[in-house]
């Protein structure tokens, strides 16, 4: 079983290699867009049932036990986010099919967004840091194709700001693996775990320590260095949006939760509390944001960037109950923020644009559509019963638990600056009368897109009704991350064939 490890990004690269092959027949390649992605779905499913029955699962390349050679791992929450990222995958591929215009699917479009799907899945489950940064450079590199595709001004425009911060977060990515292997020896995160608490340097540690967070936390969009997301995510087809918001800032996110659990856990005051600091700041700022768009895809971009400060909350209190519901915020809000910008584009598509002030009318039109919103947008805002209500509720929870009144009192400032965005767009989009000279087209929307916004929309409908699945996940793999002992263990001692 230990190959099914490596199968969440093998299948993507397989297919963005056979897509490549098939460059010449559009159909083969929207064919293979959706086998694909359904394949990865499929093995990212079957990988999370084997982790919760089995334990964590361990492949060592070529035999190479680790520290010396490739090492994939994958323990729950590395699952769960595999899993995410089959989901993502598959809802944007079928989303893809009606919406992607002809040109940039000559262009390789779909080979390109394998190759995303690829570098995401190789982040949640490698288990060396210089593994790390080369999936890190996979994802840049294709999603930097992806935004500069449309080759229009305003998309030229986004990817540029997008590629050259994230260059230079790379940049310093790469000069902190350096030190940390000037002081180690060593970049396997389980080896590490077990030879920095030995090493009598811990000045220098904690320094390298806050090179990864500043690194990683760019990487995430938070505070202060968040501006590259609201400046490109609205400039891409709705489908690269859509995937980017579900996936690229969890990868930053992610390597946070797995560096400050696994690897940097021996100045918890300081480190942590400078999370605490951007959780707070990146919820705050980004709702504040929100408030200051039209764009209803900007809106849903800065509303994105407060969100983070939520998981960033969860690591940063670094309790049980904290980093249970900073994994469960994870899954929710991959769902619902993805579903948000699938259905901006169904929103253009009727309307004509995605400027609040130019809409209108769509719950007269198509209420079935404003139902359909209406679930996501008022998960985002944590209204009960929906999956954001619990997420916060959590969140809120730990806080409480650790005492961090100004952080709890930054939930709430967030949550009603939230309110108040959503039911901006609620009013003006579907609740006042559509512009005279913009009515609400009546043709009849491609099949895929109801299948996608209504499947998103039932997965959020899920967790907010069944909380306990994903809870009882949530707790596993937090107390996974507050006792790596078995993560170690396993990736420093795997059975080699």
């Amino acid at each position: 079983m230990s190959l099914l490890v490596a199968l969440p990004f093998l299948i993507p690269m397989v297919a963005g290699s056979v897509s490549l092959l098939a460059w010449p027949s559009r159909r083969a390649q929207r064919a293979i867009a959706v086998v694909g992605t359904a394949g990865q779905l499929i093995a990212a499913v079957v990988l999370l049932v084997v982790v919760w029955n089995d334990g964590i699962q361990v492949l060592a390349a070529g035999a190479w036990p680790a520290p010396y050679g490739i090492t994939l791992a994958t323990d729950l929450l590395s699952a769960l986010m595999v899993l995410m990222t089959g989901i993502t995958g598959f809802a944007a591929a079928l989303y893809s099919l009606p919406t992607i215009s002809s040109r940039m699917e000559r262009n390789g479009y779909y080979p390109l967004m394998h190759m995303l799907l690829a570098g995401v899945a190789g982040v949640f489950l490698t288990t060396d840091l210089f593994n790390l940064y080369v999936w890190f450079e996979i994802l840049l590199l294709a999603s930097f194709a992806l935004l500069a595709m449309g080759q229009e001004r305003a998309q030229m425009a986004g990817a540029l700001k997008y590629v050259v911060l994230n260059l230079f977060s790379s940049a310093m990515f790469l000069s902190a693996l350096g030190l940390l292997y000037g002081l180690a020896g060593t970049l396997n995160m389980a080896d590490l775990a077990v030879k920095l608490p030995a090493l009598d340097d811990g000045g220098r540690v904690t320094l390298v320590s806050m090179l990864f967070m500043l690194a990683f936390s760019i990487k995430a969009a938070s505070f202060p260095l968040f501006f590259w997301l609201p400046a490109s995510y609205h400039t891409a087809p709705v489908a690269v949006s859509a995937l980017f918001a579900g996936l690229l800032t969890k990868v930053g996110v992610y390597s946070l939760y797995r560096t400050f659990t696994l690897v940097f856990t021996e100045d918890v005051p300081w480190t942590h509390g400078w999370l605490q600091v951007s959780a707070g700041f990146t919820m705050v700022v980004g709702a504040l944001g929100a408030l200051a768009q039209t764009d209803i895809r900007r809106t849903f971009a800065f509303l994105h960037v407060s969100q983070i400060g939520y998981m960033l909350m969860g690591l940063a209190l670094f309790t049980p109950i904290a980093l249970a519901a900073g994994v469960f915020y994870f899954a929710h809000h991959i769902i619902m923020k993805s579903n948000l910008f699938f259905l901006s584009g169904v929103i253009y598509r009727l309307g004509g644009s995605y400027r609040r002030d130019e809409l209108g009318g769509l719950w007269t039109a198509r209420p079935w559509l404003s139902l359909v919103f209406l679930v996501p947008a008022l998960s985002l805002c944590g209204i009960p019963p929906l999956s954001g209500f619990w997420g916060k509720l959590l969140i809120v929870r730990a806080g409480v638990d650790a005492g961090s009144g100004w952080l709890l009192a930054a939930v709430l400032v967030t949550s009603v600056l939230t309110l108040l965005a959503v039911m901006r767009i609620w009013a003006d989009v579907f609740w006042k009368a559509a512009p005279q000279d913009r009515p609400v087209r009546r043709a009849p929307l491609p099949v895929m897109l109801w299948v996608v916004t209504v499947g998103l929309a039932a997965g959020t409908l899920w967790i907010g009704f069944t909380v306990e699945p994903l809870w009882a996940l949530a707790e596993r793999a937090s107390a996974q991350l507050l006792d790596p002992s078995a993560y170690i263990e396993a990736v420093l001692s795997p059975e080699l064939p």
